[in-house]
């Protein structure tokens, strides 16, 4: 098997479903943690696994550059590398090498880059990015794209969109041609198995370029499709307008997945438009500097008001945190940088964001209003 997606509940335009893949299910609207480096920061796995996570993000740039794809391939894909059982889907990089701006170079073939590390050259083109994702051995993995900055004009934001259509093309055509390499194809189980490739819409933020990149991206054909170029410096509500004028073009019956997104109050808001996978760092980054979300409000834990503060970080929630911990104590360990503060921090931010999505799926599931969700 590859991927397979249902719908199981609608409210609106929300849906709820789940999404099959070769390493277990997983219930949508989702919000999955990002890995970058096959860790989720400060968390162990078998952590994750306690808090409900169903799926993680790793990424291909950074895993490319250290430990390097063959080295994970030869021990058996990202799953067995890092100890996760369950669902993994790793971007093709094309953001993070987007990220480098003077350290690239864009040409029809690939991208020339380089390294962030120690100023190293490589390069990226859709096939050898589609060969470092095979070997890496995620579930899901993703076509490779040109993220066109901000502000970008007409012209420039178009040739951006028909470059990734026909980076698209590539990335399928290699992928068909080598999908049964993937490093746990040769044992067990997995041997029926294979990863499933997801198509990404580009196109700036021209509702009409998007409509045209939806489009033409669903004439290639893919069995899930992302919508990227987006948390590259816009306005928030512009974000929202280019996600909602999206989704109207993508299939109703194939998995939607928005890239880089959001703060609590966003993810739940897209959910209700009908997106079903999201995925952003800043759970995990805010937690590093003492932002933490609760259903009061953010806290930011490094104040000194909460020096002598003997209650729970959020009344409301049940993570072990919460269930544990004074805010007095939260403070005394961000204030001593303490590596036990990002742990805690973390937990709770992860927690929250998962107990948010949870929420918003049994809203849609009970067919309550989208906005109630």
């Amino acid at each position: 098997m590859s991927t397979e997606f249902r719908i199981e509940a609608t409210s609106q335009l929300a849906r709820a479903g789940r999404l099959l893949t070769p390493h277990g299910g997983v219930e949508t609207p989702v919000f999955m943690p990002v890995g970058t480096v096959a860790t989720v920061k400060a968390v162990p796995q078998d952590i994750l696994e306690d808090l409900g996570v169903q799926i993680l993000l790793g990424n291909t740039y950074h895993l490319f550059l250290r430990p390097g794809v063959e080295t994970v391939r030869k021990l058996g894909g990202l799953h067995s590398f890092m100890a996760w059982p369950r669902a993994i889907l790793i971007d093709s990089g094309g953001f993070q090498v987007f990220s480098l701006n003077e350290l690239r170079k864009i040409t029809e073939e690939g991208v020339a880059f380089r390294s962030h590390l120690d100023g190293s050259s490589h390069f990226f083109s859709p096939e050898s990015a589609m060969e470092a994702q095979i070997g890496l051995g995620a579930d899901i993995i993703m076509a490779f794209d040109e993220c066109t900055e901000y502000p970008a004009d007409r012209a420039r934001t178009k040739a951006s969109m028909e470059l990734t259509l026909r980076w698209a093309a590539r990335s399928k055509k290699y992928f068909e041609e080598h999908k049964h390499e993937v490093p746990w194809n040769h044992t067990g189980e997995g041997a029926r198995a294979t990863q499933s490739l997801f198509g990404i819409v580009q196109g700036g933020m021209d509702l009409e370029l998007r409509k045209e990149s939806a489009e033409r991206t669903i004439e290639i054909g893919f069995p899930g499709y992302a919508i990227g170029g987006l948390s590259v410096g816009e306005p928030r509500q512009r974000t929202r307008e280019v996600i909602q004028a999206t989704l109207q073009h993508l299939p109703s019956d194939k998995p939607r997945y928005v890239m880089g997104v959001g703060t609590p109050e966003e993810i739940v808001e897209y959910a209700s438009l009908g997106v079903d996978m999201m995925d952003c760092v800043l759970p995990t980054r805010a937690a590093r500097h003492g932002l933490l979300f609760t259903s009061e409000g953010r806290v930011s834990i490094k104040q000194a008001r909460y020096t002598q503060d003997a209650g729970p970080l959020d009344p409301n929630c049940g993570c072990r945190v919460c269930q544990r911990y004074s805010r007095a104590y939260l403070r005394h360990l961000y204030a001593s940088n303490e590596v036990l503060a990002q742990v805690l921090n973390t937990l709770h931010n992860l927690s929250f964001y998962l107990d948010t999505m949870r929420r918003v799926r049994h809203s849609i599931r009970l067919g309550e209003e989208s906005g109630s969700i």
